[in-house]
This record gives structure tokens, C-alpha cells and sequence, in this order.
């Protein structure tokens, strides 16, 4: 009888506790970012950890950036490796890990460039792409900035970039600019900027936007198929 006891208490304690693995499963999904671990492949790609890929995209939004910075570029990412598997790390609503075969889908025409760090090999070690993966864990699942504020609290697609870059490899891809330093005048971009200011255009505000990042003179290209 003692036997059969323990028996029972034995099951119910392993049910008890894998139904609380799966619930906990449930509530916390695994990060995407916790699988990864930076090594050097044996494997050869055209792609590289830590690559900018650059692409138009088609809303208004992104047609006023395009006019208002003088580039066909108006929505960018960073290339990741996770087991094995390419994805973009975006700012759009909310950021987030996209594969990047569907995010290249996802731009005009399917057109896109890729940009490399000039001195990646040397700079870009294993230790340096694992501590820009996990600063970029604190900004998955943040609301998409469609003010272009300089803060963390949300987050655009180039400031994002560009502050995983310089906060976790101590690397400033580019000056920042001020938005008064656009081209602000054309009326696709006045609409824009009314419908996200009203009347207080925050002309001051700290910018950068995917032209100053594909222009960076730290960068080469990689891939061009526009």
C-alpha cells in the first residue's frame, strides 16, 4: 500500500511539474536573442553578422523620409545569424527579429543593399557581435518611434542601428544630425510632419536616417541590386 503511495506522489509531482514547465513556457516564450552564440562559421554566405541591409519601402511615411533625405533608402536593419538562420533585426511596429528573406519581400520591388563594416573581420570579433545581440535584446518588442525621438523609449529604424553600433561596439556609423537639417520643404513632407507635430516641429531634435548610413564612409557595400 506504502509502495502504491509513493508511486502516486511520484506521478502527480512529475504531472505538477510539467504542466508548470508549460505554462511557464507559455507566459515567458524563449528570447530569439538567447539562442545565439557567436561563433565563426565553416560554412561560407554572402552575409555577415552584424551587416546593414538597406531598402525603399512604400508608405507615405516612408516616401517623406526618402524626399526629405535625398535617397532612394528609407528603412533599414541589422543582419543577424540565430542557429544557423538569417534574420533582421527592424524597428517597425514593434522591433523585432524578421527572416530575411521575408523582409527583403517586404521592400519595393525586392530591391536591397548591404553595407559592411571596412574593417569587420578585425573589429566585428565573436565576443563584440555577441554584446551588440544582447544590447539589442532590450529593444525586441518596443513600440516603433514615429516621432523620431531621441530616446530609448521607442525606437526608428536607423536610430536603432546606429545605437547598437555605438553602444555596443563603440563605433559611430555616422555624424547625427538635427531634423531642421532636411529637406523639409516639399509638401509630401510638410503633410507628414503636420499630421506627427501640429505646429511644433521639434526642428532641433537629434536624427539620423538610413541615407547616413548608407553614406557612411565606414562602410563598403556588399550587395547592390538596385
Amino acid at each position: 500500500m506504502k509502495k502504491q503511495k509513493y508511486i502516486f506522489l511520484i506521478v502527480t509531482f512529475a504531472l505538477s511539474f510539467g504542466f508548470a514547465l508549460f505554462v511557464a513556457m507559455k507566459v515567458f516564450p524563449n528570447n530569439p536573442f538567447s539562442k545565439t552564440k557567436t561563433e565563426q562559421k565553416t560554412t561560407t554566405s554572402k552575409y555577415q553578422d552584424g551587416d546593414i541591409i538597406l531598402q525603399t519601402s512604400q508608405s507615405a511615411q516612408c516616401e517623406a523620409v526618402r524626399i526629405a533625405t535625398n535617397s532612394k533608402f528609407s528603412h533599414c536593419g541589422i543582419i543577424y545569424n540565430i542557429d544557423g538562420n538569417w534574420f533582421v533585426f527592424e524597428a517597425v511596429q514593434p522591433v523585432k527579429l524578421t527572416p530575411l528573406e521575408e523582409w527583403i519581400q517586404h521592400g519595393k520591388n525586392n530591391k536591397y543593399v548591404v553595407k559592411r563594416l571596412k574593417n569587420a573581420s578585425k573589429v566585428l570579433t565573436p565576443e563584440v557581435l555577441q554584446k551588440m545581440k544582447d544590447y539589442s535584446q532590450q529593444f525586441d518588442g518596443k513600440e516603433y518611434d514615429a516621432y523620431f525621438e531621441w530616446t530609448d523609449n521607442r525606437i526608428y529604424c536607423s536610430e536603432l542601428v546606429w545605437k547598437i553600433y555605438k553602444n555596443a561596439a563603440g563605433i559611430e556609423l555616422s555624424k547625427l544630425r538635427e531634423l531642421k537639417d532636411f529637406n523639409l520643404s516639399d509638401p509630401r513632407v510638410q503633410k507628414i510632419l503636420k499630421e506627427r507635430y501640429g505646429n511644433d516641429i521639434p526642428l532641433e531634435e537629434k536624427v539620423v536616417a538610413p541615407s547616413d548610413l548608407a553614406n557612411s564612409n565606414l562602410l563598403i557595400t556588399i550587395i547592390d541590386n538596385y
